[in-house]
């Protein structure tokens, strides 16, 4: 088993920054990768970020150039720097975990509100 727990979720103005972080505890050994997603009222959840085991990342591409992923392996901790953050950002941030290949992950989520 695998926890995952979001923080640093909050109300921002656009233009504004935040720092997602997730903390991962249980069994982590073949974590094939860690990523950020997120979902926005009335729609699909959808991949922001992700981080494979051997580092290379990718990102969605309406978050490219202002959000980055990045990883703590001495903490097992995740973070997602978000920043020149707009209103279509406002989400609520899961953080994922794939094992194995086979077996998903998440946490509880952790809100982003970006004001206009």
């Amino acid at each position: 088993q695998v926890q995952l727990v979001e923080s640093g979720g909050g109300l921002v103005q656009a233009g504004g920054s935040l720092r997602l972080s997730c903390a991962a505890s249980g069994s982590l050994d073949v974590i094939n990768a860690m990523d950020w997603y997120r979902q926005a009222p009335g729609k699909q959840r959808e991949l922001v970020a992700r981080m494979e085991t051997g580092g290379s990342t990718n990102y969605a591409d309406s978050v490219k150039g202002r959000f980055t992923i990045s990883r703590d392996n001495a903490k097992n901790m995740v973070y997602l720097q978000m920043n020149s953050l707009k209103p279509e950002d406002t989400a609520v941030y899961y953080c994922h975990a794939l094992k194995n290949y086979l077996v998903d992950y998440w946490g509880k989520g952790t809100p982003v509100t970006v004001s206009s």
